[in-house]
């Protein structure tokens, strides 16, 4: 596992290729346990606990919790098109923070939600990237990627949606590694701030995916 955007490190524990399409396994483990994309594009569970600080540390966060109306925001995702998370209503968002385009753990973690992206659609969600690169940058990168998901710049003023959502690491200059569930009626249901040289993966957000569709069906039984 890479631990650092700035050196990335050869990961030991790499499974052998399969034939088999990605599965989530499902282990009984604390909602902010996640997937993560190895180089044979299987997706594995991590179990890291929530509130216990990995190997290498994290800042205390101070991201917006659970029960939040999130903050609207516009950003431009190229030089003539804004997108604004108000646009969404009526679905579910999570919006996931990370510190730089072209860095090692940044792509491994949106290659983790491009994979995923169709099972995450069946659950009436969208994903959409932030970080504070520039739209020429996103756009280099997305096409580089083959990314089928958004990602917006919080360019100038530098960091301002990051800063609204208590996720913005003011001494180096970027967002934290922060995931955001939010659902049809724009309230934050689920969030989480992984080490800024970590993968959190999807596992964490289809537990919170799955809660409120648990939640939704209680609702619709007992009205």
């Amino acid at each position: 596992m890479r631990r650092d955007d700035a050196t990335p490190e050869t990961s030991n524990s790499k499974d052998q290729s399969s034939k088999a399409a990605p599965e989530r396994t499902k282990t009984a483990q604390p909602s902010s346990s996640a997937t993560q994309l190895t180089g044979n594009q299987r997706l594995e569970r991590r179990e890291t606990k929530r509130g216990a600080i990995p190997e290498g540390g994290a800042q205390e966060s101070t991201a917006l919790p659970a029960g939040t109306q999130a903050p609207d925001f516009t950003l431009h995702t190229t030089p003539d098109q804004e997108v604004s998370l108000s646009d969404f209503r009526g679905k579910r968002v999570v919006l996931a923070f990370y510190p730089a385009d072209w860095s090692p753990v940044c792509g491994d973690e949106l290659a983790v939600y491009n994979e995923v992206l169709p099972e995450i659609r069946k659950h009436n969600a969208e994903v959409v990237g932030i970080s504070v690169d520039g739209v020429w940058c996103h756009i280099a990168y997305a096409k580089y990627n083959k990314l089928h998901f958004p990602l917006l710049s919080d360019f100038e003023p530098k960091g301002e949606v990051a800063r609204s959502y208590g996720v913005y690491r003011k001494k180096e200059g970027v967002s934290e590694r922060a995931l955001f569930l939010i659902d049809e009626e724009g309230t934050i249901r689920w969030s989480y701030v992984s080490p800024i040289g970590v993968n959190p993966g999807a596992d964490g957000v289809f537990d919170a995916l799955e809660e409120l569709d648990s939640q939704k069906a209680q609702k619709g039984a007992a009205a």
